[in-house]
């Protein structure tokens, strides 16, 4: 069986995070381990605490996995502070398997989950490390400075990260408006558009997060990048049209929804 690590915050709510993680792992038949890097207290409203783990007790844990449950791919999350971002630089330098980067700085309620300097050293320390980084709009502007508006700067912001060290950006497109969500994926070689009809519902919380793990767990699996990057959004469009509707905010997707077995596409691509 194969493994695939998170290292990532954990979401009380259990929809996000870690947990959002592990149960999207499970449905692509891939073992899930995990290293906390901090503790959040939130629901489907809001964030309402976070403390980190101690960059001595996130090492201890990377260190344990490494040495006993070895990853075939590794995805981050919430990392939350610059020690943490450099724990994991570390970290993935002793692997050569995929890493799939998720630069979480903000909850889908707004709500802050990082200190101001940790943009700043994702930016250094991991960007150059990923094998595929994944920011929706906020985090792309964040990460490269520049406003994105349309689809055209989806591509320039894929461009700019890719010049900034990751072999692939895909940045998604679910934070600009019209009847369809097209997220894109830069290479330094190709530029592929992923297009499908949003899916009208509240129940976005997570989102980012079960994505990457989607992706994270193909290429556990040794699915090829771009395969990864469609069966991904994929089970995360069926998962947002299957949404439990919890909470009173921002709920949960439906994290049952079966994965991509490797079939045939289901997305059209430009």
């Amino acid at each position: 069986m194969r493994i695939a690590l998170t290292v990532a915050g954990s979401d009380s709510g259990g929809g996000a995070g870690v947990q959002a993680d592990l149960k999207t792992f499970h449905q692509f038949g891939v073992f899930g381990t995990s290293a906390l890097t901090a503790v959040t207290a939130q629901n489907t409203r809001a964030v309402t605490a976070w403390e980190p783990v101690s960059p001595a007790l996130l090492r201890a844990q990377l260190d344990a996995l490494l040495s006993d449950l070895p990853p075939d791919a590794v995805k981050s999350g919430m990392l939350g502070t610059e020690d943490a971002v450099r724990a994991l630089a570390e970290a993935v330098r002793r692997l050569t398997k995929p890493y799939v980067l998720d630069p979480v700085l903000v909850a889908t309620s707004g709500d802050a989950l990082a200190q101001d300097s940790t943009a700043a050293a994702i930016i250094k320390h991991l960007l150059p490390l990923a094998t595929l980084v994944t920011p929706n709009l906020p985090e792309a502007e964040a990460l490269t400075g520049s406003r994105v508006r349309n689809v055209a700067d989806l591509e320039r912001a894929g461009r700019a990260l890719v010049s900034l060290g990751a072999r692939a950006a895909l940045v998604t497109g679910g934070h600009l408006t019209g009847p369809d969500v097209i997220d894109v994926l830069v290479r330094r070689d190709a530029v592929r558009r992923f297009a499908h009809p949003r899916v009208d519902t509240t129940s976005t919380h997570g989102t980012g997060c079960t994505l990457s793990a989607a992706i994270t767990a193909g290429m556990a699996l040794g699915r090829p990048l771009e395969t990864a990057v469609e069966e991904g959004i994929d089970f995360v469009r069926r998962a947002l049209a299957s949404a439990p509707g919890l909470g009173g905010g921002r709920g949960p997707l439906n994290h049952f929804v079966p994965a991509p077995r490797g079939g045939p596409s289901t997305l059209s691509g430009g």
